[in-house]
């Protein structure tokens, strides 16, 4: 796809695909690659001007902190200092759909745009195995926020990613569509266990390993961000959106959850896993029959436990008043 004369690579999911990928990120450009939750914009973490690109692609906030993807507990390490919780919740749910936020390390090579000016970083490593291949082929930390304009629907497909960022990068890595669909659980330690964003690790197999209840945050985040994620106003689609409906108004179309009369639904039978994987498609494909800005989509209530807090916690912010 082109915009402005720059055209942006649909690369494969093979060897020379990957090769290619990690090419242009090491020459400082930014490419799009799969995870198991959503699609992240990738830059070498390292290099300041490179990150830079990713806030000026997306058009994101300077002062919203970058997630920070490494391939090993052991890479992620020698970024930042991890307290004995952090290091539990590393060794049981990475790889996987689990940011945490710790303290920088001192002497860390990560460029300062990363972590917005704070003095902790936000660290994951990711499950997908062609997320895994190209961390492994780049040797390095991808600083890789979701491959989407900043504040709306996050990608969970390569042809997302080419619709929303097409001619603004350089290549997207095609890996099909993401097995979890909302983004990472993240995690912070300031200094207690706090839930920072509810995603796609339930929180509630978090506070199992950890064996205690996890601290609160605001539901809206209006300030500013101390994580990715918390902006008040995020995530959302053209259209307007009301949640936890139960009927269909005049001129709404109805996203449905569990057996129901609806336009699209993300689980006939009330699966939240299904649902979290199905939820940013779903928004997609009625903001477009909605005819976006002006229209209306009227969702569902979706259980508020497991899965279903990450996705009303996304549901909430593309609903919020726009910035």
């Amino acid at each position: 796809m082109k915009r402005g004369g720059t055209a942006t690579e649909r690369l494969a999911a093979d060897e020379p695909g990957i090769a290619r990928a990690a090419a242009l990120l090491r020459a400082g450009r930014l490419v799009a690659f799969p995870t198991e939750t959503v699609y992240g914009l990738g830059a070498d973490a390292r290099d300041q001007t490179a990150v830079r690109g990713i806030f000026a692609a997306k058009n994101r906030p300077a002062f919203n902190p970058l997630i920070v993807h490494v391939g090993t507990l052991e890479e992620a390490a020698a970024l930042a200092r991890f307290p004995p919780g952090a290091l539990r919740l590393a060794r049981a749910f990475w790889p996987g759909p689990l940011t945490l936020v710790l303290p920088r390390a001192a002497g860390s090579a990560l460029a300062p745009a990363v972590t917005a000016g704070l003095p902790s970083v936000a660290l994951r490593v990711p499950e997908h195995p062609l997320a895994r291949r190209l961390l492994k082929r780049f040797s390095g930390p991808l600083a890789a926020p979701s491959a989407n304009p900043s504040g709306r629907i996050s990608p969970t497909r390569a042809e997302h990613v080419l619709a929303g960022l097409g001619g603004r990068i350089a290549a997207v890595l095609d890996g099909g569509p993401c097995a979890v669909g909302i983004e990472s659980t993240i995690i912070g330690f300031d200094p207690v266990p706090a839930l920072l964003r509810p995603g796609g690790l339930p929180a509630e197999a978090v506070e199992r390993c950890l064996g205690r209840t996890l601290a609160a945050v605001p539901k809206d985040h209006a300030g500013t961000p101390t994580a990715p994620g918390q902006l008040a106003s995020h995530y959302a689609p053209g259209a307007a959106l009301r949640l936890n409906a139960t009927d269909r108004r005049p001129g709404e179309l109805l996203l449905g959850f569990g057996a129901m009369e609806c336009d699209l639904n993300l689980s006939p039978g009330g699966d939240l896993a299904e649902a979290a994987a199905r939820l940013f498609d779903a928004l997609r494909r009625l903001d477009e029959q909605a005819g976006g800005r002006g229209g209306r989509i009227a969702v569902a209530p979706i259980p508020d436990r497991g899965l279903g807090r990450g996705i009303n916690d996304r549901l909430r912010r593309a609903a919020a008043p726009r910035r």
